[in-house]
């Protein structure tokens, strides 16, 4: 597995803002189309949002860690927080009657839905995201 980006942020709102900088410097270094890139920035914004706003509460002590791994023909990205972690198993299905209108809680189902593969570790404070890399 070979490590082809990594990205630092303080846990703040304004520092989510390079998240679309790192997706694009690896769209430029493996050259996939706008569709994909759609896919990742949908996930991995989401992904480093949860890790500042609900895993390390907005500290700016605390940083999210993003690191982008090229593996034959997947990009692995991972995103670890400082958090206490949590158990996916727990958030609720925004799916149910009563959480249609709820404006959170969404993050988890549509990493599930638009990456091949998501993995917690670390008691949820880690997160990994798996995508098939296309033709």
């Amino acid at each position: 597995m070979e490590l082809i980006e990594e990205l630092t942020l303080k846990s703040t709102y304004e520092e989510l803002e390079k998240v679309e900088g790192f997706l694009e410097n690896l769209q430029q270094e493996l050259g996939y189309d706008n569709e994909f890139n759609a896919r990742l920035m949908l996930t991995v914004s989401e992904s480093a949002t949860n890790g500042v706003v609900h895993g390390n509460k907005l500290d700016e002590t605390k940083t999210v860690t993003l690191k982008a791994y090229l593996k034959a023909s997947k990009l692995i990205i991972e995103t670890t927080d400082e958090g206490a972690g949590f158990n996916p198993d727990e958030v609720p299905d925004p799916l149910t009657e009563e959480n249609l209108l709820n404006p959170d809680g969404r993050g988890v189902f549509l990493m599930d839905e638009y990456a091949d593969e998501v993995n917690y570790s670390e008691g949820g404070s880690k997160l990994t995201l798996v995508f098939e890399l296309p033709e």
